[in-house]
């Protein structure tokens, strides 16, 4: 409890230092959304595993660090080569959770607009007022209070109405070697008018060793209207000793089509929270996503997908390979709210365990409160099916190749939902790496197996 009360006393001093001079802190309604959000923050405090919603994640290292808002900082251009990507539209560059022109590029048709948000805040603070803070529910996570009270830079992007963007938006997040803990705060802000198409891809990556613990706590509040099409995909591969916390609340329209894609590749502490809310009649969610886990990470997905309107649709697959000691995670609620007739919801999430030491905490959920509904869901946790290894290898094919098979077999469920094609192609490439080192058979894979493995039983059903 007293290191609880002096970690807040850091953020208040840091608060405290940041609201005299950050980008916009003048206006009035900017002002009181921070200061509401500060207050909130201090009134919960961080959760703790008594809080349902992060029964099976522990937040104490987050609690105990004592962290510093992030510098300015610059890299070389060249720097940048190891993270292009091939058939963008634009990259757009923070370093530290501040925008870098200098490292950004591309050219954007008319009708959509890339801004950083306090260049946005600076020029025309009345576009965001409308949209900035509305439909993030600061009193249930304080993790938004906080990043609600920090928001000064990130992404801002807009598509006007009728709008068609072909090629994904690129906004990569670099995060720069501190001897000292440091914190950033990113805030996007993605609004798709009526019957547009947009594709966004938010990368975030560490660069060099880890020195110093990093904790990235980010929010992007994705506005669809009514007809829009929107895909996004967050990618998480920063150090070992990286705290990500992401949270992405999605706003839908009337027949608005939204996908959001999760790559979790890296982060030694990672939570990701994805939560729509299908207003409009007759929108449809798809919520795909894969995790990869090694050494002593935990992978965290919480998802909450709300009913609010008749006729709608969600999808939700998570994918998830442990190894090591790794932690896992899957807790998705589905709430149908009473009006939410003729819903359809589906969820599934799926996991191989690669070693003994690895482990899942698989929570699917139910909430309906509408009478005229389809609803489903389960959960799966495993192990590589022996008889399909035994079958590669009296093929010839080597033990390491002929696991990394079966990994990308079962990671590409979800690698083939993935659109358009530029996305695909580089979460393929990124995942190719990462199956590869889980490919190597665990220490304790040659010991002696189990009962239930040699009984042939390789898959637990729950739900």
């Amino acid at each position: 409890m007293i290191a609880a009360t002096q970690q807040l006393e850091t953020y208040l001093e840091s608060f405290t230092t940041f609201a005299k001079h950050a980008t916009g802190h003048n206006l009035p309604w900017l002002r009181k959304l921070r200061e509401d959000a500060f207050a909130r923050f201090c009134e919960t405090g961080f959760p703790t595993t008594r809080d349902e919603d992060w029964r099976f994640t522990n937040v104490s290292p987050i609690v105990q660090t004592p962290f510093h808002l992030a510098q300015a900082a610059t890299l070389p251009k060249t720097e940048l080569e190891k993270w292009r990507i091939e058939g963008i539209a634009h990259q757009f560059v923070f370093v530290n959770g501040r925008f870098a022109g200098a490292l950004s590029s591309g050219k954007l048709p008319a009708g959509v607009e890339v801004a950083s948000l306090a260049a946005k805040i600076a020029s025309d603070p009345a576009a965001l007022e409308q949209h900035l803070g509305r439909y993030l529910n600061i009193q249930r996570d304080a993790f938004c209070a906080l990043n609600t009270a920090f928001a000064e830079d990130g992404a801002y992007i807009r598509i006007r109405k009728g709008a068609v963007l072909e090629e994904p938006i690129y906004l990569l997040f670099l995060s720069t070697d501190d001897q000292k803990a440091m914190m950033n705060h990113p805030r996007n802000l993605i609004v798709a008018e009526e019957n547009s198409q947009l594709a966004v891809i938010e990368d975030y990556v560490s660069t060099g060793a880890a020195a110093g613990a990093l904790f990235s706590n980010t929010v992007t509040e994705l506005v669809a209207a009514d007809h829009a099409v929107v895909t996004h995909c967050m990618v998480e591969r920063e150090h070992v000793k990286a705290f990500n916390i992401s949270t992405l609340r999605i706003q839908q329209g009337r027949s608005a089509n939204v996908s959001s894609h999760s790559l979790l590749l890296g982060g030694g502490l990672v939570r990701n929270n994805v939560h729509p809310v299908l207003a409009g009649e007759g929108a449809d969610c798809l919520i795909n996503g894969l995790y990869l886990g090694t050494g002593q990470q935990h992978l965290d997905n919480y998802m909450m997908v709300e009913h609010a309107s008749p006729h709608c649709g969600s999808r939700q697959f998570y994918n998830g390979i442990l190894d090591d000691h790794s932690h896992g995670v899957f807790h998705g609620r589905i709430v149908v709210h009473k009006d939410a007739q003729k819903t359809d919801a589906k969820q599934t999430n799926r996991n191989l365990l690669l070693c003994d030491d690895a482990q899942i905490d698989t929570k699917p959920q139910l909430e309906i409160y509408a009478d005229d509904v389809k609803c489903t869901h389960g959960a799966t946790i495993g192990q590589i099916e022996e008889s399909a290894l035994f079958y590669l290898r009296s093929r010839g094919i080597d033990e390491v190749t002929a696991r990394k098979l079966l990994l990308a077999a079962f990671a590409s469920e979800c690698l083939d939902r993935m659109e358009p094609q530029s996305l695909r192609s580089y979460a393929e490439a990124l995942l190719n790496q990462a199956l590869l080192q889980l490919a190597h058979p665990h220490p304790a894979s040659s010991g002696k197996k189990s009962d239930e493995g040699s009984r042939g039983r390789n898959w637990k059903e729950i739900g």
